[in-house]
């Protein structure tokens, strides 16, 4: 195994690992020689509800693979309890080097019909919960000049779908949080990218026809993610993951149109075809 691409003697912790997607990362990154704290509230998809069996489970598949992992049943949205996981990691491992922000819940609706504590606890456990869990293992990864962030986004945020207003709103914010954080810890070899999957478990399975479904299995996801926990892994970037098909999207931009001596209503909607015209547009300048 190319040792650029094992995990031996490295921590992670993977929040909502309790199945599908974050359930793979844990299993791999434990098969590839990390110590693992596998974090999971074990509720239902609406994040109503709670057990630690679901995250038990999994720390014994790994130990009965002869790997190392303990279990959290600390909600993200918690601080108190975040702080308590981190705290965990470090008494039973010294040291925490990954961290897998991938804890989520559904609660769709129309924006209409969409309650506000729906959109508000949405927006808590998928943006809140990896900026509480990110600043928890920030000052630790800026100390030891080594950490890899994994932020869970999804093609909701980036480009919209009917229903997840709420869900789409939080995806698309901790991109913005990973755009800031991959400037933070560059000199600190900190290293924060965003993952955009599609995958068949719990929260798609109402959502995606299941002859989609059959193709779309969680471990086709995570070797692109096990690449941004890597010694190797980028900084800032959006990996989109399906189905063993992989790209990375970007925000992008095109020049400058100079209005400022004529800067009016008029000028801007008689030149919006140049205004907005994207044909040779690109990405700012990355970190990398």
């Amino acid at each position: 195994m190319d040792t650029k691409l094992n995990f031996t003697g490295k921590t992670a912790i993977v929040t909502g690992a309790g199945g599908g997607l974050g359930r793979e990362h844990a299993l791999e990154l434990a098969r590839r020689g990390a110590s693992v704290v596998v974090n999971d509230l074990g509720g239902a998809v609406d994040g109503s509800g709670g057990s630690s069996a679901a995250a038990e489970r999994v720390v014994d598949e790994i130990r009965q693979a002869g790997g190392k992992a303990i279990a959290n049943g600390s909600s993200v949205t918690d601080v108190k309890g975040v702080e308590a996981l981190v705290k965990q990691t470090l008494d039973a491992f010294g040291r925490v080097d990954i961290l897998i922000n991938n804890a989520g819940i559904l609660r769709d609706k129309s924006f209409k019909k969409m309650e506000l504590d729906d959109f508000r606890f949405v927006v808590d456990v998928h943006l809140l919960g990896s900026a509480y869990c990110t600043k928890a293992v920030w000052p630790i990864m800026l100390e030891q000049n080594y950490g890899r962030i994994v932020m869970t986004t999804s093609p909701s945020g980036l480009f919209g779908n009917f229903g997840q207003a709420n869900y789409g709103a939080a995806k698309l914010g901790v991109v913005g949080l990973m755009n800031t954080l991959k400037i933070e810890g560059a000199k600190n070899n900190v290293r924060v990218n965003a993952l955009a999957p599609v995958a068949a478990t719990r929260m798609t399975e109402r959502l995606i026809p299941q002859e989609r479904l059959d193709k779309l299995g969680p471990q086709l996801v995570t070797p692109g993610v096990m690449y941004l926990c890597s010694e190797q892994a980028p900084t800032g970037v959006i990996l989109q993951a399906a189905g063993g098909r992989f790209n990375v999207a970007e925000i992008v931009e095109n020049a400058w149109l100079d209005l400022s001596e004529d800067c009016t209503l008029e000028s801007v909607a008689a030149n919006w075809d140049k205004i907005s015209d994207l044909s040779a547009a690109k990405p700012r300048r990355r970190v990398t």
